[in-house]
């Protein structure tokens, strides 16, 4: 049990100090864990994990959707990203399709790198 909290307390910690870039980062991983969770879960015929995990994805997409920043014309290019990553992921759970996961897992995995290299060029540009 300490051994819990002191993970729990770390993984806290974590998303406390962590910068806007970083959360960023932080939820484009997690929405590719429950998607992979997913998957398995389909593979296993365990339909309860699946949802609940494509469920979990969707929620980090509609967050994405959420602090999208208007004011800037490209907001509404990621809002149509986010609507056809959202709508797919509907539809892989509605049908339990692992191949319509492994399409979002591949959107969201470019998403992640594409944001991974953005940060790393906003801190070499700091420097």
């Amino acid at each position: 049990m300490l051994k819990n909290n002191a993970y729990t307390a770390y993984a806290t910690n974590k998303i406390l100090t962590a910068t806007p870039a970083e959360l960023t980062l932080m939820l484009y991983e997690g929405a590719i864990k429950f998607c992979n969770i997913a998957v398995k879960a389909i593979e296993d015929k365990d339909i309860e994990k699946a949802h609940t995990n494509i469920v979990k994805a969707e929620k980090i997409i509609e967050e994405f959707q959420a602090t999208l920043n208007h004011k800037y014309e490209v907001a509404k290019d990621f809002d149509n990203v986010y609507n056809y990553l959202r709508d797919r992921l509907i539809q892989a759970n509605m049908k339990k399709d692992k191949e319509i996961l492994e399409e979002v897992l591949g959107h969201l995995r470019t998403m992640r790198d594409t944001w991974k290299e953005v940060m790393r060029l906003a801190n070499t540009q700091q420097s």
